[in-house]
């Protein structure tokens, strides 16, 4: 996957369009994603302790991989991950200005 945690991504399509989140987690056998803010789905939670309080609380869920794009540092737009070589390492790159990401 060209996604690794934390890094700020665009979703470009689905009913989050156009929000930018931070990667909380990956699933690459999925190839899901989990970004903060995104997919926002409410869950019903029994107490399982006793005082423990119960309710419906808000979780973000997974969604595709293929859904979003990284957010370069430097030019601030949504762009697709290039790789180049450096000292036998492989850096990710913007596609769109070259710049290096992290």
């Amino acid at each position: 996957m060209r996604i690794k945690k934390g890094d700020n991504v665009s979703v470009l399509s689905g009913n989050d369009k156009g929000k930018t989140g931070e990667v909380l987690e990956i699933h690459p056998k999925e190839n899901k994603i989990i970004v903060k803010g995104v997919n926002i789905r409410k869950k019903h939670v029994k107490p399982r302790k006793a005082g423990e309080e119960g309710g419906i609380i808000s979780v973000e869920c997974a969604i595709p991989a293929s859904k979003v794009n990284v957010v370069c540092p430097k030019c601030g737009k949504a762009t697709k991950i290039g790789y180049t070589m450096e000292n036998d390492k492989k850096i990710r790159v913007c596609k769109k200005c070259g710049a290096k990401i992290k």
